[in-house]
């Protein structure tokens, strides 16, 4: 019985996250799938599964293709500077647009890279560099990073700055800095090197 037990136990701890990500997936681009197929049926004239989703995807690499033109991003900038003009849509998107841009390795304010920090009151805390800057308080310049600290998955978190010189950066990737916070640190590995 606890060999029956403990089989159906690993089964379903590993079963319930697979569906879970693949039925996910499934609504994701059944969504986008109904959003876009009316115009391509529309276009063909008949209906095309999976249509709608190479749609979007073309889409998104055409706007990836202007936004990385000079003209096209002045112009997405003043589409994007004329939409914030509007309130409902700047309280959602604004925050929606910093919290995907963070997480884009070619953005220079992005999450640079994880950071472990010792904190006398928290003992050491992990979060993401987000920048290194100078203060000068009188005594001369000090080395400072701000680190941001997720509380509550990835969206909410406290910016923190310490010195410099107390940061010491582990071989983790961003993404898997971000999966540790994802798991609540179930997915730190036995070992962390890196250096300061």
């Amino acid at each position: 019985m606890a060999w029956l037990r403990r089989r159906f136990l690993a089964g379903f701890f590993i079963s319930v996250p697979l569906v879970i990500s693949v039925a996910a997936l499934v609504a994701i681009f059944g969504i986008i799938d109904r959003f876009t197929a009316p115009l391509a049926t529309r276009a063909l004239g008949r209906i095309v599964p999976g249509l709608g989703i190479l749609i979007t995807l073309l889409v998104v690499l055409l706007v990836g293709v202007v936004a990385t033109n000079v003209i096209g991003r002045r112009l997405l900038a003043r589409a994007e500077s004329w939409l914030m003009l509007i309130p409902v849509f700047r309280t959602i998107y604004a925050p929606v647009k910093q919290l995907v841009v963070a997480f884009s390795p070619d953005n220079e304010y992005g999450f640079k890279r994880v950071v472990m920090v010792e904190d006398p009151a928290r003992g050491l805390v992990m979060g993401f560099l987000t920048k290194e800057f100078t203060i000068d308080r009188g005594h001369g310049p000090e080395a400072l990073v701000a680190v941001y600290v997720p509380t509550n998955h990835l969206y909410l978190g406290d910016i923190v700055l310490f010195a410099r010189e107390r940061a010491f950066f582990p071989d983790l990737t961003v993404e898997e800095g971000i999966r540790i916070f994802l798991t609540g640190g179930m997915s730190l590995p036995g070992q962390i090197s890196g250096k300061r």
